[in-house]
């Protein structure tokens, strides 16, 4: 697996240092969140400085408003030329807002018949939409797409490939792993978001949340998954002081990568009677 560092987990700092902490630390690469770095200056000129510190692996398409990327759909549209521009394999997406009224773009959305074929360039760049959080006190989903075999139904019938989120799928479900592998042997997943959730709190540290991340790890270790786990944190769970967040994020990665390393099993067998052991449960 590609273990990724989503640049959202330290937007705080300035998006070299982000590059660079990655690098140093040890991660694979990045995911590269387009926000208000991308404004007013040239995308590709600034993707090419980037990417001579590290690999990106993925773009997150703007879930704000930006100058220059117009609305969610030329945003989402931007975001895949440029991939294919810097070759960046996947560009990752947020689904429309039910309660923010988002209804051009929820048409747009059912509109496209073939989403790899139409938006992502005839297979260039996978095109991935992400399942979104509960929030509130009555653990509301404001996206279309919440529930889970909906959404497996629209990527099926849409070809549209998935960024599967950890913590937004606990926020509603703090034993997610059914849904994980329901998600999984759809055969749409190409990105896993990773972090913990609790008490309201979403993109935590793992072990600050209720989250049983550890056996979710196991079981991904055990299944035929070949592509990126990306790291999204908030950055208000990083110490102060770059040189204590360097340390944070090596030992972060020290844990994903003992948590993920493949072991000498049937990795096929032992995931369909996880994937039966958990749905009986």
């Amino acid at each position: 697996m590609i273990i990724s560092l989503s640049t959202g987990s330290l937007f705080t700092l300035p998006l070299r240092k982000v590059f660079e902490l990655s690098a140093e630390s040890g991660f694979d690469g990045v995911e590269l969140i387009i926000n208000q770095d991308f404004q007013r200056v040239s995308p590709v000129k600034l993707i090419r400085a980037m990417q001579e510190i590290t690999t990106i692996h993925s773009i997150h398409s703007p879930f704000m408003q930006l100058d220059g990327w117009g609305g969610p759909i030329d945003s989402l549209k931007l975001s895949i030329e440029l991939a294919a521009a810097c070759d960046i394999p996947l560009v990752n997406f947020h689904p429309p807002s039910w309660m923010g009224f988002e209804i051009g773009f929820w048409r747009w959305l059912y509109s496209i018949r073939d989403f790899q074929k139409e938006l992502g360039l005839d297979g260039k760049v996978a095109v991935t939409i992400e399942n979104m959080p509960w929030t509130g006190r009555f653990k509301i989903n404001p996206n279309i797409l919440s529930n889970t075999q909906q959404m497996i139904d629209f990527m099926r019938e849409h070809n549209l490939y998935m960024t599967f989120d950890c913590t937004h799928m606990g926020s509603g479900k703090a034993n997610f792993i059914n849904d994980f592998f329901m998600f999984y042997e759809s055969g749409r997943i190409r990105n896993i978001h990773f972090s913990d959730y609790g008490h309201g709190r979403e993109h935590l540290l793992p072990g600050h949340g209720i989250l049983p991340l550890t056996r979710f790890l196991n079981h991904l270790r055990n299944t035929e998954y070949k592509s990126t786990v990306t790291l999204e944190l908030d950055p208000s769970e990083f110490p102060k002081g770059e040189r204590i967040i360097l340390e944070s994020l090596k030992e972060i990665l020290a844990f994903l990568r003992k948590e993920t390393r493949p072991q000498a099993t049937d990795a096929r067998s032992h995931a369909h009677e996880v994937f039966q052991v958990v749905s009986e449960n």
